[in-house]
């Protein structure tokens, strides 16, 4: 989404275009699903959490992408730009009402970029996302004006989004993606924020999404949210949106801290607009304040900083709106803290 988001990262006029198959229903195995699926189009590893040193705060992104490019797949070049593979990171300066980003791209190969087939160990020059053998995750991210390196523990299972794990994102079912997260990861190491480092300490939240989607003819981006409950929960919410802002699909789930989950059906997740805020660079216009309005309570969503506005031109071709995020309850009492991501409204993606 996500990143980040969830159907395909923001993407590619080099991905063929075309009729796709419906996912079939199966048991995501593990560790085995924890790494690539190179035979469906598109996949990602999105990260997002927040993190304090001292009196600072931070939010922190990073997703790798992996790509298929059809056209290639018949080459027999080692050349051929079989695997495409993306990554952007980001840190927010909550002090500062800053965020820094950065991004790589890179065709699988070479030694320059790796995505293993039977865990995740991603590699992209000299950025990493490696899961261990204790079930923790490796990330270094070495950036032009930042680096993150953190290292993230589970502290509950993978929730699998959807029907076990193959999760709907349209009405048509060929627009589904198998899709798990693993919400509540305790979050150490350290942020560089030029030059000076922060060891900080906090929640992550991790989503693993691969699929032969494209979006709906009629879809020009999502909404989405991932929210550490303070409580132990986790909450998801999602909305593809038309051009007239109006929901095309939407979905989401609850878990609470004993584990017990609910997975929504279309129609019960509800997004409306409470605060908007206009970008002076590119001039989009995004919603920064939300009531969401899910199975579990009416939650209002508040971006932490109104700029968090991410340009992606570089690599994955998009600019989205991608930041940390507060929720608070239907009492209006902070209750967690996530990531919001919204895409389409600098322009319709096409995927």
């Amino acid at each position: 989404m996500r990143r980040r988001p969830f159907l395909a990262a923001p993407l590619l006029a080099t991905l063929s275009p075309g009729l796709r198959a419906a996912l079939a229903p199966r048991p995501l195995v593990f560790p085995r699903d924890y790494g690539a699926h190179p035979d469906l189009r598109t996949e990602w590893w999105y990260v997002t959490g927040y993190g304090q040193a001292g009196g600072r705060e931070f939010g922190f992104q990073l997703t790798f992408f992996r790509s298929r490019v059809d056209a290639a797949q018949s080459m027999s070049s080692k050349f051929a730009a079989r695997q495409l593979v993306f990554a952007h990171a980001a840190v927010t300066d909550v002090e500062g009402k800053r965020l820094w980003h950065d991004q790589r791209m890179a065709r699988e190969g070479f030694d320059i970029a790796r995505v293993s087939e039977k865990d995740t160990d991603l590699r992209l020059r000299d950025w990493t996302l490696v899961r261990a053998a204790d079930g923790s995750y490796a990330a270094r991210l070495p950036a032009g004006e930042f680096t993150l390196d953190l290292r993230f523990t589970p502290t509950q299972p993978p929730l699998l989004q959807g029907t076990q794990g193959l999760s709907r994102k349209g009405p048509d079912p060929e627009q589904a993606s198998y899709y798990y997260s693993v919400p509540q990861l305790a979050a150490a190491g350290a942020i560089t924020l030029q030059g000076k480092r922060f060891d900080v300490r906090g929640k992550a939240w991790l989503d693993h999404e691969w699929s032969e989607a494209l979006l709906h003819p009629d879809a020009v981006g999502w909404d989405w949210i991932g929210m550490n409950l303070d409580d132990g929960s986790a909450l998801t919410a999602f909305q593809l949106r038309r051009q007239d802002g109006s929901a095309l699909w939407d979905g989401g789930s609850f878990r609470t801290a004993n584990g017990t989950t609910y997975i929504a059906s279309h129609g019960e997740n509800r997004f409306s607009v409470q605060r908007r805020w206009t970008s002076p660079s590119s001039r989009a216009t995004y919603p920064v304040e939300w009531i969401v309005q899910t199975p579990a309570d009416f939650y209002t969503v508040r971006a932490v900083v109104d700029a968090q506005e991410l340009d992606s031109r570089g690599s994955t071709g998009a600019i989205y709106w991608e930041g940390l995020s507060d929720l608070l309850d239907s009492n209006g009492k902070r209750v967690g803290r996530g990531y919001l991501e919204m895409t389409g409204y600098a322009n319709p993606l096409r995927l």
